[in-house]
């Protein structure tokens, strides 16, 4: 395992960015100069003026880590609008590899962009590998072209760039280097990326895009004109039990790593887990009724997820185990 102190971000050759002419960042950020300080306050707006389905750096991380945390967020929210807000629209492509060579480029030297001044400074404290933040916007280019998923296990490769770079990131920023702590981070992530499409089958149906993969359409015998019609057939109501079952696996697998990691983000972590947990009992609480709209958790199951997290945060500090 690499120690904390090992230099280990240099994953592409240096000489290539230390002189090279970089192209303008195709977000409209401000050219600045930017300091580090304001660099972090940019990114801390940008993560406060968004709407997320689970907290950012929420108040139970130590302050000192919540900037890092945003400063990810913000690589990755610019990155997503690249591959999914309409001003973006012809130049998706062009903007994701404009982002990706500032990101290398930031890996060697200073690069005058709030979002990559503030990263940098993130990378370099916790000795972040750029491998996740390239499996990242490899996930957005997918987004560009990829619409239907054969297998389930395609579908799982797709979360291994879209959503457990995420997990280990956090991982990163709080110490956390140990291989199973990442492995159990990848069911978590995994299972929230799921329960989320599933949760966005209204959504994401009329758009052409389709989550639920063909050889389970295939096995309960479900067409997709139904998905598209709204029909909730009994196939499709079985698929969907089998479908929810199956995430509600991946989160149990992934649980132990709430017990085994620092006590703010253990925190984070349960609220987090049981947030995603939520969200599948309510699609089964709607007999899996949600093809023409989005079911969502109440203002009163989000404050019931705070305060059980927080007690059972309590007793696992009695017990000694955080």
């Amino acid at each position: 395992m690499v120690s904390a102190t090992e230099p280990r971000l240099y994953a592409v050759p240096s000489s290539a960015y230390e002189t090279s002419e970089l192209q303008p960042a195709p977000d409209g950020a401000p050219a600045g100069p930017w300091t580090t300080e304001s660099a972090y306050r940019y990114c801390e707006r940008m993560a406060t003026t968004h709407y997320e389905n689970f907290p950012v750096a929420s108040r139970f991380l130590p302050a000192h880590l919540r900037p890092h945390v945003m400063a990810i967020y913000a690589f990755a929210r610019t990155a997503d609008d690249f591959a999914d807000e309409p001003r973006f629209e012809g130049r998706r492509v062009e903007a994701l590899d404009v982002w990706e060579e500032l990101l290398e480029a930031s890996y060697h030297r200073e690069v005058q962009h709030p979002v990559f001044v503030a990263l940098r400074d993130a990378v370099r404290q916790h000795n972040i590998p750029i491998s996740l933040f390239k499996a990242l916007l490899t996930a957005f280019r997918m987004d560009l072209t990829k619409r239907r998923y054969s297998t389930f296990s395609e579908l799982r490769h797709y979360c291994v760039h879209s959503a457990n770079p995420i997990g280990r990131l956090v991982l990163y920023v709080h110490g956390h280097h140990e291989a199973n702590l990442h492995r159990y981070s990848d069911e978590i992530c995994t299972a929230l990326q799921i329960a989320n499409f599933l949760q966005d089958l209204s959504v994401d149906s009329p758009r052409g895009r389709c989550y639920l993969p063909e050889e389970d359409l295939i096995h309960f015998g479900v067409e997709r004109e139904d998905l598209l019609a709204g029909r909730h057939t009994r196939a499709y109501k079985e698929l969907m039990a089998f479908s929810v079952a199956r995430t509600r696996g991946l989160f149990l697998r992934g649980r132990p790593l709430i017990r085994q990691v620092t006590p703010g983000l253990s925190m984070e972590l349960e609220a987090t887990w049981r947030g995603g947990m939520a969200i599948l009992d309510r699609i089964e609480e709607l007999d899996y009724e949600v093809l023409r709209f989005r079911p969502t958790l109440e203002r009163r199951d989000v404050a019931g997820i705070a305060v059980r997290s927080l007690f059972s945060f309590g007793r696992r500090l009695l017990r000694g185990e955080v």
